[in-house]
């Protein structure tokens, strides 16, 4: 059992709600509930009752978040206990799903070298979360979906992406043409979004173009949670939806399913660089140096 397993499992419990577990830990509920499900499977128990109203522990589950606490307490000591020694403070960078895998990579290249005491920390959330957590202090830097409003943050564009589609093979092979497709097209089948309240502009200005090429946008099967690469997948699989993607998936796409262009390139995803505009960190410097140098509008 993983400590990453423990914490979410004591969320759960102490927040009563996959959803309001999933928004403590900036994780989409889909992994928490497949978390809570394979620590089902390992331990042979059933650890929550789940209903309308949210979920309860059983009485194993009451056990394994008494003994979660107690070992996450030690465990939490132990890294404060161990991380004085360090002499170089945590940077600690937000990143959200579907991030070209190198970008980062690319930029933290000369970091290790320039700033050997710097430990990077890498925490998942969504646009909205990172925002959160760079104003509380929890973050150093953050990699969003939208330019931050405000004085207290400073932003920078790092990437564009010219957004195309994924859809069954059938619905490709009906729809598309041989340079791509048509976002007018689409009509008729079901967007495999991500949930408002991750990135409200970003997908307001999706929805909003979705709208003028003729697309009805009805009520999001995704509204509370973020999907992963499979979760969408499965989603289009079908035939009846289909869901935006950049060129570049880091998933490789299952044989049935294709990736498309849209013609014109109607949408492009923007991913900026924010940071404190109050910080004076070097290597935070440093990291956002490198990043502008990788950017190529």
């Amino acid at each position: 059992m993983e400590i990453r397993e423990m914490r979410a499992f004591v969320a759960v419990v102490e927040e009563g709600g996959l959803s309001a577990a999933a928004r403590r830990l900036h994780v989409s509920q889909p992994a928490v509930s497949q978390t809570v499900q394979a620590l089902e499977r390992q331990l042979g128990v059933q650890l929550l009752v789940r209903s309308n109203a949210g979920v309860q522990p059983t009485e194993a589950g009451m056990t394994l978040a008494s003994e979660a606490r107690a070992l996450l307490a030690r465990h939490d000591q132990a890294v404060a206990a161990v991380t004085r020694h360090a002499s170089g403070s945590p940077l600690r960078v937000g990143m959200p799903l579907e991030l070209p895998p190198d970008l980062m990579s690319r930029a933290l290249a000369g970091l290790a070298t320039a700033f050997p005491d710097t430990r990077v920390r890498v925490v998942h959330a969504s646009t909205t979360g990172q925002f959160a957590l760079l104003r509380k202090g929890d973050l150093e830097l953050g990699l969003v979906r939208e330019h931050p409003v405000g004085p207290e943050l400073d932003a920078m564009p790092v990437l564009e992406e010219k957004l195309g589609v994924l859809l069954s093979k059938e619905q490709a092979g009906e729809r598309a043409g041989p340079d791509g497709i048509r976002l007018d097209a689409l009509a008729g089948l079901e967007w495999i979004g991500f949930p408002r309240e991750g990135s409200p502009a970003w997908y307001d200005e999706v929805t909003a173009i979705f709208r003028s090429h003729g697309l009805e946008i009805g009520p999001d099967p995704t509204a509370g949670h973020s999907l992963i690469s499979e979760l969408k997948f499965a989603a289009v699989s079908a035939g009846g939806a289909f869901t935006l993607a950049p060129p570049n998936w880091t998933q490789p796409i299952p044989e049935h399913l294709a990736w498309c262009p849209l013609l014109g390139s109607p949408l492009v995803r923007r991913t900026w660089a924010v940071w404190p505009a109050s910080s004076h960190r070097r290597d935070l410097g440093h990291l956002v140096a490198a990043l502008d140098v990788l950017w190529a509008p």
